[in-house]
């Protein structure tokens, strides 16, 4: 029987010591870890090699485990009892592939987005900027279940704010447990204590873990929190929703560390001087992305706007150059939108082309290919696009509303016929067809509104449409062909 003292180097200012005596006992090394990426080296490095960023690593006892049991150590230590055992592989034929179990939420369009509720046991990852509601529509997700059942964890307010809140939202008759804390593991205490069906968690960059020397917010500890929270929902099969804020480069807590490993990733988008806020899911394992959540905040929270025909026309101008009605499809919803669009005479050398729910690199194709096939000299202009209501849009049926706006403004006239203008908008000049452009124009049809401008393409599917009383259909083919239209005297009458 004998002992044996190892240490580290004085470099890392505390000393390791390993004690054996008899067996096998764990090993540790120290590792470096960026703390912007999760970059990691053997070394340490004044820059980062793969995010760039200077004196960012920081030092990080890595354990290696002894051959006991032949499992690896976690900090879920009841998980690893319960799940003890050879590991085998199952057959999928076997399997049982009833459908999974959706808690629906009482909030219609988040119900909507979600395909009908919350999956039992999934991980949710609820995005936005900072102050466009997350914590409020979290709040009331939690209001809609049933008392007892539910957990809110925050990190960011006091006990005190969150009462306020509770108030303010109409839900003081439902008693909604909280904790106050940022450290993980009493998270995970309380979470496998209470085993809740549905846990909110507000929010991921404030929680940290013992074990791990880096800041609460760093992508170190983002991701161990967020490999936690995967595994208490897998093994407890509680729905547990984190809600993060988007970073200045437009990712959700961190460089997308979070929402490769999440189930559903919802991102809440508007403009905070509007009271329209959107809710898209960019991500779900359960049920389509394309679907949109409208709402409206109020004094009372969240509202659900079930009736979104018109909505984001609300205050449009009436003859006024550079604004265009146009239609656009959010998964089984059509919208009908406002485009505006200035130009102004260039003070620089290179003009500022600027887009506002739209891609930017779009814009700029579609302005070469006005000034190609319209012969207007656009060049020496600065150009700002907008979709008003805070709308981002993927698609290419805006791309004739958008073309006609520019030339509206650079004309500085209004367009000849107050009409729903959609199609996309070749390289060449052509106009063509949109994916289900009937439902479009029905949607436009019931908001009052009776010109459209279309694809030529798109004639034979409009056939029954043109028939409704009042309806005028234009088809244009070619970009010249619609600029012809819309900027003719005859059209005007």
């Amino acid at each position: 029987m004998h002992s044996t003292i190892y240490s580290i180097h004085p470099l890392y200012s505390k000393k390791i010591i390993i004690l054996i005596s008899g067996v096998a006992m764990a090993k540790s090394k120290t590792i470096f870890v960026c703390e912007e990426c999760g970059h990691e080296t053997s070394g340490w490095l004044g820059k980062c090699p793969s995010c760039g960023a200077w004196n960012s690593f920081f030092a990080m006892k890595e354990a290696t485990a002894a051959k006991t049991d032949g499992r690896s150590g976690s900090w879920l230590h009841q998980v690893d009892k319960e799940m003890a055992g050879a590991v085998e592989p199952v057959v999928l034929s076997g399997l049982d592939t009833s459908p999974e179990i959706k808690r629906a939420t009482s909030i219609s369009e988040l119900d909507r987005v979600l395909g009908g509720g919350i999956v039992e046991g999934s991980l949710l990852l609820l995005g936005g900027d900072p102050g466009i509601g997350k914590s409020t529509l979290a709040l009331q997700i939690l209001g809609g279940f049933e008392p007892g059942r539910v957990l809110y964890v925050s990190g960011e307010e006091s006990a005190a704010q969150i009462g306020l809140r509770h108030q303010r939202l109409g839900l003081a008759d439902q008693d909604i447990p909280l904790l106050t804390t940022t450290r993980l593991a009493d998270i995970e205490q309380a979470l496998t204590l209470h085993r809740p069906a549905v846990a909110v968690i507000d929010s991921i960059q404030t929680v940290y873990a013992d074990h791990i020397p880096a800041a609460p917010g760093s992508i170190t500890q983002v991701r161990e929190a967020g490999m936690g929270f995967l595994r208490l929902a897998k093994s407890l099969g509680t729905s547990i929703l984190m809600t993060g804020h988007v970073t200045k480069e437009g990712s959700i807590a961190g460089p997308r560390v979070l929402e490769h490993m999440v189930d559903t990733v919802l991102y809440f988008e508007g403009e905070k001087e509007s009271p329209l806020r959107i809710l898209r899911a960019v991500k779900n394992r359960f049920a389509s992305t394309g679907e949109i959540g409208i709402f409206e905040m109020t004094e009372k929270g969240l509202i659900s706007v079930d009736q979104a025909t018109g909505l984001f026309l609300d205050g449009k101008p009436k003859n006024v150059p550079g604004s265009v009605v146009s239609a656009v499809l959010e998964g089984s919803r059509p919208l009908l939108l406002e485009i505006q669009a200035l130009t102004v005479k260039s003070n620089y050398g290179t003009p500022i082309r600027m887009a506002q729910g739209i891609d930017r690199s779009r814009l700029i194709m579609l302005m070469a290919v006005a000034e190609k096939k319209t012969k207007i000299d656009l060049s020496a202009l600065d150009a700002y696009v907008n979709v008003t209501g805070g709308l981002k849009i993927k698609g290419t049926s805006l791309d004739l509303a958008i073309l006609v706006a520019l030339l509206s403004s650079v004309r500085d006239e209004p367009v000849s016929m107050d009409a729903v203008v959609l199609g996309e908008v070749g390289l060449t000049g052509e106009i063509r067809a949109v994916p289900r452009i009937l439902d479009s124009l029905e949607e436009a049809r019931r908001s009052g509104r009776n010109r459209f401008v279309v694809p030529a393409s798109a004639k034979s599917k409009l056939r029954r449409f043109e028939t409704e009383k009042d309806v005028r259909v234009y088809y244009v083919s070619e970009l010249n062909e619609a600029y012809d239209l819309l900027f003719s005297e005859e059209s005007r009458h």
